[in-house]
């Protein structure tokens, strides 16, 4: 199975970012790489919820899977366990038969030295996607999330 995994800890509690990983408004804001932009079309954060997000490329320079600059994704959360586990199962929109597939997006939350240790994985990749895009654009992502909950900004 095609996957990336990234770890880092966040000098903040786990309720905290639990919060931020589930709200539309910080989504737009963290959940995206460098380069983009974030539009949270849907999000209803339950089990079985449905989410649908799209990323927009800044530059006119890369092609996206969904649009010409776009990629939209879109699926459901599988689990949800406050303030540790966060899993979606999600899919590209798209008719490139190499971005096509079911992809699964775990987060899990755990006490660390001083705030919390995340551990993202990615799992079911499609072939079309780069492992080393992939990590970057997460690695990108969660480095903003690490910021706005360090921050301690309240959001929507």
């Amino acid at each position: 199975m095609r996957s990336t995994r990234c770890r880092l800890n966040i000098k903040a509690p786990r309720a905290a970012i639990y919060r931020l990983l589930l709200d539309p408004a910080a989504i737009a804001r963290w959940r995206v790489p460098d380069g983009m932009t974030a539009q949270v079309h849907e999000l209803d954060a339950r089990e079985g919820g449905r989410v649908r997000v799209s990323l927009t490329y800044d530059g006119l320079t890369v092609a996206g899977k969904t649009t010409s600059y776009t990629d939209t994704y879109r699926g459901r959360f599988a689990w949800l366990i406050p303030d540790k586990l966060v899993v979606e199962v999600h899919e590209f929109e798209t008719t490139d038969p190499a971005m096509r597939g079911e992809m699964t997006s775990t987060i899990a939350l755990s006490d660390s030295d001083g705030g919390t240790e995340l551990v993202a994985v990615h799992d079911g990749l499609p072939l079309g996607v780069s492992l080393e895009d992939n990590e970057t654009g997460w690695r990108m992502s969660l480095a903003k999330l690490a910021e706005l909950a360090e921050s301690g900004q309240a959001l929507g």
